[in-house]
């Protein structure tokens, strides 16, 4: 069973061993609204935690997709080249934007489990 992780930036995390699909929460897409276009870093490009590693627009506004932990971006969500409106339908299963190789598996414990995402949120 993989876990899931999120940020105070409104991305999550399911880890698969040391491979992490990304995405942004349902929060953050309710925010933002219908999406028409997302992209995420090539593959092959490592980024550091924190590092802008995607983006995200819609008709309100563009958004940065931060990486969550460091590593080696791995793929994107093709589908969304097509259908940037499934990260709204689904932004926690379908609509997930990249992966990412992990380097740094120490970096997790600065992430929120679901229970202390959802307090955040209030």
């Amino acid at each position: 069973m993989s876990t899931i992780y999120f940020t105070k930036d409104h991305e999550w995390l399911r880890l698969d061993g040391d491979v992490a699909t990304v995405g942004i929460t349902r929060h953050a897409a309710d925010e933002l609204g219908e999406l028409v276009f997302v992209e995420a870093k090539d593959e092959g490009t490592e980024v550091a935690q924190g590092d802008a590693a995607g983006v995200v627009e819609s008709v309100k506004a563009a958004s940065d997709i931060y990486a969550p932990v460091s590593g080696t971006v791995t793929g994107f969500n093709g589908r969304l080249s097509d259908e940037p409106t499934l990260v709204g339908e689904d932004p926690e299963g379908e609509g997930w934007i990249f992966t990412l190789r992990l380097s740094d598996a120490a970096q997790l414990d600065a992430l929120l489990d679901e229970a202390a995402y959802k307090a955040l949120l209030g």
